[in-house]
């Protein structure tokens, strides 16, 4: 994959600040953690940053204080708060940041959230490189050993979901939710076929991994 983008958590919380390093790192991010406000800034200062998750309820200085030193180094910003009244979602929103979400929070949704708020501010990767696999979603081309491999598009957009997050495991029916859509009512068995067919393409026997009695994950090699 390309040099990954990274990202500052700013959380009190060690096991919630654990809990979203450790999941973003496996699929692919970089993460530094701050657990007041003043560290984060000083951590803004000396380094670079292609997205912040922020508190609101932090020691030092309040999430809504820090976003000013994040504006000022065009940082995007997600708020994760428990703080969950329509007034500091609004007072969140309306000052700046890409998005806001409450705890408890689904791990899952935000990584989508973090990948759709990359794509908005022109930060993400949209190249990606497994083994001798590449996926150009600028060029919606893959190539397998430097050749085009032709996929159907929902083959691609499957393919897709699993390159953006490797090594997470997705039940059959989180991929048809995220793949094919709510308006979709087809068994989970096409998913199977799907990830068939993508095995066959791309030499990937072993590289899509199906977790018994779960579904499937894509088990990058780093």
């Amino acid at each position: 994959m390309e040099k990954p983008n990274r990202i500052l958590i700013v959380e009190d919380d060690n096991t919630i600040s654990d809990l979203l390093c450790m999941n973003l790192s496996v699929v692919g991010y970089l993460c530094d953690t701050a657990y007041d406000g003043k560290q984060a800034v000083e951590l803004v200062n000396t380094t670079s940053y292609d997205l912040a998750i922020l508190d609101i309820m932090l020691p030092e200085m309040d999430g809504f204080e820090l976003y000013e030193y994040m504006s000022a180094k065009q940082i995007p910003v997600i708020y994760l708060s428990a703080k969950a009244d329509t007034q500091s979602k609004i007072k969140g929103l309306k000052i700046g940041a890409e998005d806001y979400m409450t705890k408890p929070f689904d791990v899952l949704e935000l990584i989508v959230r973090v990948e759709k708020v990359l794509s908005r501010s022109g930060q993400k990767k949209d190249i990606y490189r497994i083994g001798d696999v590449t996926v150009n979603e600028n060029e919606h081309m893959v190539l397998l050993a430097g050749r085009p491999v032709e996929l159907k598009p929902m083959e691609y957009a499957l393919l897709l979901m699993l390159v953006k997050h490797p090594n997470i495991v997705f039940s059959r029916e989180q991929l048809l939710h995220e793949v094919w859509g709510d308006d979709y009512f087809g068994e989970t068995r096409t998913v199977d076929n799907h990830i068939a067919i993508l095995r066959k393409k791309l030499n990937w026997s072993e590289k899509i991994v199906t977790v018994y009695r779960v579904g499937y994950k894509l088990a990058e090699v780093r």
